[in-house]
């Protein structure tokens, strides 16, 4: 793995475990990373033949900040108490996608773009919905503030709604899979001298 993936991949690491503490939180994050990463590629698009070097990446860097600034001011408009629990990693949107702007991201076919997106997002509504289970003892607790969420059991584990627990968490689920595929990987090897 390159320097400049792995920089990449701490990005969406970052977005991921600081902003799944709730299921509020991770969908906010989803509908602005969704918003600002599609109307920052349209934007490029337009812009990207026009220039080149510095100015495309200062172009880039300003752009990112323009539209991640506006989805900001929107959220503290109309999702208030969403906004509270993730408002400390909304400006990586904007690093984001100058990340991805420079890996040529926006440069590959519209599908496999939708793909990469959907798959983030999917992963972040699932981490955010199991640390939730896991941490509060209920599902959808910060969705509305009439509504309590569905309470499953009245007491959760407090470290996992905390960063510190999601990464332990994102680790354990990571090690879970590694032992899954290790185990059907061993019962297909024929056992041959």
């Amino acid at each position: 793995m390159t320097r400049s993936a792995t920089l990449a991949n701490s990005l969406m690491l970052m977005l991921l475990l600081g902003t799944t503490g709730s299921l509020a939180g991770a969908l906010l994050t989803v509908l602005m990373f969704v918003l600002v990463v599609g109307a920052y590629g349209a934007c490029m698009a337009l812009l990207r033949s026009r220039l080149t070097g510095t100015s495309a990446l200062l172009a880039s860097l300003l752009l990112a900040a323009t539209l991640t600034s506006c989805a900001d001011i929107l959220a503290q408009r109309w999702f208030l108490p969403w906004h509270q629990s993730v408002s400390l990693y909304i400006g990586l949107i904007a690093l984001q996608c100058v990340v991805l702007e420079c890996h040529g991201f926006f440069r590959q076919p519209l599908t496999d773009r939708f793909r990469l997106c959907g798959l983030f997002g999917g992963l972040m509504l699932l981490l955010a919905a199991l640390r939730e289970l896991i941490g509060h003892g209920s599902l959808g607790h910060g969705l509305s503030e009439h509504w309590q969420g569905l309470v499953l059991f009245s007491e959760g584990l407090h470290l996992m709604t905390l960063v510190p627990g999601a990464f332990i968490f994102l680790g354990l689920l990571l090690a879970a899979r590694q032992a899954w595929t290790r185990s059907h990987s061993i019962s297909k090897e024929s056992h041959r001298p």
